[in-house]
């Protein structure tokens, strides 16, 4: 009997799901700011102690969905230090003049109402939060009675997706993955496909199997083959990995026949998060050919539960990949629109105290920006609606340190990958633990 996956989670407390007939292969990802140094002013601290080394200080409020032991239905929150902050315990504080008309979004059990506002209704919802949050701001602060209705520890949380997703798109958005690939799987004069400089590449995934960290992922069987001239294998997949990704979420829908310009690409983009694709390479290696992944992508995809705002991303923006050749009109923007996010992957495998740290990578490696690959999205008229899942395709950079990938890693398993306690990796075993960071740096005010 094979021994299988499952179970991620968002946070380094939570007891690793075990069972006599299953093990588990674990992603937690997490996508937050780290406080590098103590931030001195004031107004930008809460009545909330965060620690410097918090994922979830005053300038990350990401948003989530969570439920408790005591209360099981789904509810919206924002992380601050250590705690949610229950937005329908707080609806009422929202008195700006979008959201004052629109706080029943925060009743809903999912984001995709709040979503769908825009960027106005996002930014006043945040801006309204942070004071609320704020030291020196009374009204929730010093209402006892209310904040132990409004405030959850996150120990005691149970997170869930998001969004409810309607459809999900997976790019092929970073140039040294896509070389690596091309090399390993063609030649080094063929790596790249004749249209990869051109449009961003990418494939319809299924939406049914995206799970928040914390969920189980079967190991899965499929058909492979060892040689073209002799018939398939069926089993479980011998070569299972991990892709270091990001996403985004989608706002406001777009309109069946209307592309989105570039002008408006940045209006219906909500949010990010961290993002493993979940990768049987020997039963992909068979199968995509001519139609592209299939069966060896569809049977989970872990995103993290947490949802950074846009806004809350801008102090990180960074100047954009430079592509040549320049890509046709319609795909151009000179704003800068990527992000200086330090990303990370560690395996723990079972047994193990310390993960090791396999591969280092920054979103900023991406070739194609998330405005292009929405804007391509849509260029055929092909309508997005809230809480549409965009990623980004496997982030690598230049180096061997840097590729986002156990493909990469290992090259395609001709070397090994080292772990603590003399252990190495070609590919994830059973029980091994993924663990992926997404991390941008808070300097000293």
């Amino acid at each position: 009997m094979i021994r299988r996956p499952p179970r991620s989670t968002l946070f380094p407390y939570t007891t690793l799901f075990r069972s006599h007939r299953r093990k588990n292969i674990e992603q937690k990802s997490r996508i937050g700011g780290e406080a590098k140094k103590k931030i001195e002013n004031k107004k930008k601290m809460s009545f909330i102690s965060v620690s410097e080394d918090s994922h979830f200080p005053l300038q990350n409020l990401p948003y989530g969905v969570f439920s408790t032991k005591e209360n099981p239905k789904h509810r919206l929150g924002v992380a601050i230090g250590d705690y949610i902050l229950s937005l329908p315990e707080i609806k009422h504080l929202f008195r700006g003049p979008i959201m004052s008309q629109h706080s029943h979004v925060f009743d809903e059990p999912t984001l995709n109402a709040f979503m769908a506002l825009g960027q106005d209704a996002w930014r006043e919802a945040r801006h309204n939060i942070k004071t609320l949050l704020s030291a020196n701001e009374t009204t929730l602060r010093d209402d006892v009675t209310l904040r132990h209705k409004a405030f959850v520890q996150q120990k005691e949380a149970v997170m869930h997706l998001p969004a409810k997703i309607g459809d999900y798109t997976d790019f092929y958005s970073s140039l040294d993955h896509a070389t690596n690939c091309g090399v390993m799987f063609r030649s080094k004069e063929n790596a790249l496909v004749p249209n990869w400089k051109h449009l961003p590449v990418a494939y319809h995934g299924r939406a049914s199997s995206i799970v928040p960290s914390g969920t189980p992922i079967r190991r899965p069987l499929g058909q492979t083959s060892t040689s073209p001239n002799s018939p398939p294998l069926f089993g479980p997949c011998k070569l299972l990995d991990f892709e270091l990704e990001m996403a985004f979420f989608v706002g406001p829908p777009s309109t069946l026949g209307h592309p989105v310009s570039m002008a408006d690409a940045e209006k219906h983009i909500f949010g990010m998060v961290l993002m493993n694709d979940w990768s049987a390479r020997d039963i992909q290696k068979w199968e995509y050919v001519p139609l592209g992944p299939f069966t060896a992508k569809n049977f989970g995809t872990t995103i993290s539960s947490w949802v950074v705002p846009m806004d809350a991303l801008k102090p990180f923006l960074t100047s954009n990949y430079k592509q040549d050749p320049k890509p046709l009109p319609y795909l151009q923007h000179d704003d800068p629109y990527s992000f200086d996010i330090k990303l990370q992957a560690e395996i723990k495998p079972e047994g193990s105290k310390i993960p090791t740290v396999i591969t280092t990578s920054n979103s900023k490696n991406l070739y194609w920006t998330m405005k292009q690959q929405l804007v391509h999205h849509t260029v055929t008229g092909c309508n997005l609606n809230p809480g549409d899942l965009l990623a980004s395709g496997t982030i690598s950079g230049p180096t061997p340190d840097s590729y986002g990938s156990m493909l990469e890693l290992s090259w395609g398993g001709a070397k090994s990958i080292p772990l603590g306690g003399g252990q190495q990796r070609k590919f994830l075993q059973d029980g091994d633990e993924v663990i992926l960071t997404g991390v941008y740096i808070i300097n000293k005010v």
